[in-house]
């Protein structure tokens, strides 16, 4: 257990634009900071960052709360991890006792597979430096491939030994239990233990120990290894290459999809690459692990890999989150670059930019980087890099050539990429810059282009695709599909629970009686105003965090909004991060132009009984209702005149605060 002491620390440590910031490109608007929600699909920011108050709040999907917040619903972590995690992104010393074999058993499966990857990082790491195998074989090989010492650090690579069992074993003397071996794909299951076991590269040999009638192997096994971390710098998965001559070996070996990695979601070196990549406004594609690990050891950092598979729209959206340019750096592999052309749409169609660049024949990103200087390696991708139209157009120009139907072709290919564009100022450019080079009319490719956009969305109906507009939807609307009763009180509690959070210390004067029943004005703050009115009226809030939130009012205590925000509570957390979150301020300071605006603190005791009349009018209303039920129900004549009395007292008082909510809105 964390020490509250140590959890105090971490959050006056904790900036949230710093925690937001190493996940989402963050930038100035007005007092906040904003930037595309990072838990829902949007081409339009609705991501805001309070950096007064600590808070993050999307206004799109309706996410928010603190960093430790942030921390536990993007990376999937429980409130310990988060900590954790904070701490050890500021220094923080957690003291507490070293976990047992019985307590890592408890620890959620999710949090047990990154345990496991960290140890097995560790291992091969180990292996690769310290074990003469490892450095005769692994080692020797990134040292021939030109990294060095502190790249290959940087990365932490590895090398698994050419034993069957040689890391299995070691992480179970370790304590690490065999289901998270096999979850994470380190370790690979198979049964009946009276057969010969068969390994992934097609050789076999006696198992020599089963654990529960099962028998296991190592995956990686004789294969250097390169490590897969997550945005955070957790590793969440490996990939292995084979140093063998062997063709029947596939040259290559990944882990497969677990409970923390996800293929399709994954860029190699995002962790490495993420802050450059905002620095530069750029991100470099490349396609494999060493072209990455090359590019950042010639002084290019902004480069990720899609690790050999198709790219991704969720690899994509990841990158848009730093960026909204992309450059892919090709190889001189033409059919290869063919086929990658639906990555290029899949670009477009996110509404990214997109250039291309192709390196010489018989260079790829690793060998070009390791035969130039940095400052020609800069250049020359300065210069090369093409919009995706001149490239498309150049590469497959030479196979038209004075073909008319192939030129019909290439030109309806390229139009295809532009109408997938959700921008309509970007495909008029592109459809300038393909007039252009094409030397064709515009009028014709917009009717084309346009013939394709009417057929995508066509298409698109009739598949029953959904497709989640960037549009925020007010809570109220949301609670009223929910099946809420339009007649409860949610709107009125929550405003005034509002003006407890934010003005709940400023004071204000009020009229009382002295002993003598003289009138005197009294100055009190605004929660206890709140809780007076309300505790006069017996009057509970229906809402259980509302309710909770008011209790920690009890006894003149006045806790600030950090308090709540950082509430153990995580109700009562998001509902005082929603109340506190504005998705509009004012733009500019008017006082300075001589122009006084009247904000609610300006009239704080006008809005403070507006907001408790408009709860207590609701509330008696929905009394009035009840009791009219009763009365139709009833057969009892003393039951009857009761509720009649009752109701005379309800309208009485309705049309009491009714008449004071009518007095304060005009005044």
């Amino acid at each position: 257990m964390i020490p509250k002491e140590t959890v105090d620390k971490i959050f006056d440590a904790a900036r949230i634009e710093e925690v937001v910031g190493d996940f989402v490109t963050l930038k100035k608007r007005g007092v906040n900071m904003i930037g595309l929600c990072p838990f829902h699909n949007e081409k339009t920011p609705s991501f805001n960052v309070n950096v007064a108050r600590g808070i993050y709040k999307c206004f799109g999907c309706g996410k928010g709360g603190s960093a430790v917040n942030f921390v536990m619903e993007h990376e999937k972590l429980a409130y310990p991890e988060a900590l954790r995690y904070l701490a050890k992104k500021y220094n923080i010393e957690i003291e507490e006792e070293e976990l047992t074999l019985e307590k890592q058993a408890e620890q959620n499966e999710r949090e047990s597979l990154f345990i496991v990857s960290s140890f097995a990082q560790k291992h091969f790491t180990e292996n690769l430096h310290n074990t003469d195998e490892g450095k005769a074989i692994g080692l020797s090989y990134f040292q021939e491939r030109g990294f060095r010492n502190d790249i290959i650090e940087k990365f932490q690579l590895g090398y698994c030994l050419d034993t069957w069992r040689g890391f299995t074993d070691a992480a179970v003397a370790a304590g690490y239990k065999i289901d998270y071996l096999v979850k994470t794909g380190l370790t690979i299951q198979k049964e009946n233990p009276e057969s010969r076991i068969q390994n992934p590269e097609g050789q076999a040999e006696n198992q020599q120990s089963t654990i529960n009638n099962q028998q296991y192997f190592d995956r990686f096994k004789a294969r250097v290894i390169f490590p897969i971390h997550n945005v955070t710098g957790r590793v969440i998965a490996f990939g292995g290459r084979t140093l063998k001559s062997d063709k029947k070996l596939a040259k290559y070996v990944n882990s497969p999809e677990s409970e923390i990695y996800h293929k399709s979601n994954v860029l190699y070196g995002i962790y490495f690459a993420k802050k450059e990549i905002i620095t530069q406004d750029n991100c470099y594609l490349v396609e494999g692990y060493t072209d990455v690990i090359s590019l950042h050891q010639a002084g290019i950092e902004n480069v990720v890999a899609s690790s050999g598979t198709s790219l991704t729209v969720e690899q994509i959206r990841q990158i848009r989150r730093y960026t909204q340019n992309i450059t892919i750096l090709y190889d001189g592999d033409s059919a290869g670059i063919k086929a990658s052309f639906r990555g290029i749409d899949l670009i477009l169609q996110e509404g990214m930019n997109v250039k291309v660049l192709l390196f010489p024949d018989g260079d790829d990103p690793d060998s070009y980087s390791k035969r130039v200087s940095y400052e020609e390696l800069k250049k020359f991708i300065a210069e090369n890099s093409k919009d995706f139209i001149s490239f498309k157009t150049s590469l497959l120009m030479a196979e038209v050539q004075n073909d008319p139907i192939k030129k019909a072709n290439l030109i309806r290919d390229i139009v295809s990429s532009i109408a997938v564009i959700p921008e309509a100022i970007n495909r008029s450019v592109y459809v300038k810059e393909c007039s252009r080079i094409m030397e064709l009319s515009e009028q014709v490719l917009l009717n084309e282009l346009n013939k394709l956009r009417r057929k995508n969305l066509s298409n698109q109906q009739q598949k029953n695709e959904s497709y989640v507009e960037d549009v925020y939807v007010p809570e109220e609307l949301l609670e009223k599909q929910k099946g809420i009763s339009s007649d409860d009180c949610a709107a009125q509690e929550k405003d005034v629970i509002r003006i407890l959070l934010n003005f709940g210390k400023e004071k204000v004067i009020v009229t009382s009686e002295d002993e003598e029943k003289n009138s005197v004005d009294v100055e009190i703050t605004v929660a206890e105003l709140i809780h007076m009115e309300l505790a006069g009226d017996q009057i509970e809030m229906e809402n259980p965090a509302y309710q909770g939130i008011l209790k920690e009012y009890a006894n003149g205590a006045l806790p600030d909004a950090n308090h709540f925000i950082n509430h153990p509570d995580p109700i009562i957390c998001k509902s005082v991060v929603d109340l506190l979150s504005s998705a509009y301020s004012l733009s500019m300071n008017w006082e300075k132009h001589g122009i006084l605006v009247k904000t609610e603190n300006h009239m704080l005791k006008r809005s403070v009984l507006s907001a408790l009349y408009s709860l207590k009018v609701k509330r008696i209303a929905k009394m009035i209702l009840e009791n009219q039920k009763q009365l139709k129900e009833t057969s009892s004549d003393d039951d009857m005149m009761t509720l009649l009395h009752q109701q005379k007292q309800l309208s009485e008082a309705k049309k009491h605060f009714s008449a004071e909510l009518g007095r304060i809105v005009i005044s």
